[in-house]
């Protein structure tokens, strides 16, 4: 396909970093650039960035953990929305979104649904566990039975939680370009429980999936 002349790839640290570098190759039209940790620091690197040079497309990617039941340990997830989960107020009757408080602003940055069809059925073709859905932003990472139980009832269609998708998205929504979104799921989100982490599993299917990407865009 080769549709776009450059793509900026933001991801949040150098094992992610590697990851990718590793499945794209020598793919010049590819830039991979680290973003930091958290939506803030996301942003601001993914500005600083598409200030100094010309892309066309702008992806967020790395680990994420996934909700239980919908998102597996070791699969991919593509987002519809990127949305940031935790941008609002909190009130006695529950969290009020930023959108729902009338300052003009949203918390949901919708992605390029004909572009991540054509991510999914090729991702599919290359026999990598896929589907798509939302994805939502924290500066907090979920750590609890009851925050989790929350964001399903507030976010019923997401399927994973990272840290820095909004913030890229932000960015380049800023600069009047796509954005997309792709995790690859290392833990499934709840509890902390570091013994359920499977991050070299999920780099692999990072490396795998970035492989896809360079030849398919």
């Amino acid at each position: 396909m080769n549709k776009y002349r450059r793509i900026l790839i933001m991801t949040s640290v150098e094992a992610e970093r590697d990851a990718i570098l590793r499945g794209i190759g020598t793919d010049s039209r590819i830039d991979v650039k680290l973003a930091g940790v958290g939506p803030i620091s996301a942003g601001i690197q993914t500005a600083r960035a598409l200030a100094a040079d010309e892309y066309d497309l702008v992806i967020n990617m790395g680990i994420a953990g996934g909700f239980t039941d919908k998102a597996e340990v070791g699969s991919l997830v593509i987002a519809n929305e990127i949305i940031s989960a935790d941008l609002g107020a909190e009130s006695p009757e529950g969290f009020i979104t930023l959108d729902e408080l009338g300052f003009g602003a949203s918390t949901r940055v919708k992605t390029d649904s004909d572009l991540v069809q054509v991510l999914l059925e090729s991702i599919i073709a290359a026999n990598i566990s896929v589907q798509t859905g939302n994805i939502l932003t924290l500066s907090t990472v979920t750590g609890t039975a009851e925050t989790t139980s929350n964001l399903q009832q507030r976010e019923p269609g997401a399927l994973a939680e990272a840290m820095e998708g909004y913030g890229v998205a932000m960015a380049a929504k800023e600069f009047g370009l796509p954005v997309l979104e792709i995790r690859s799921i290392s833990n499934p989100i709840g509890p902390r429980d570091r013994s359920a982490w499977r991050i070299k599993d999920a780099l692999v299917t990072l490396e795998s999936a970035s492989k896809v990407i360079a030849e398919v865009l």
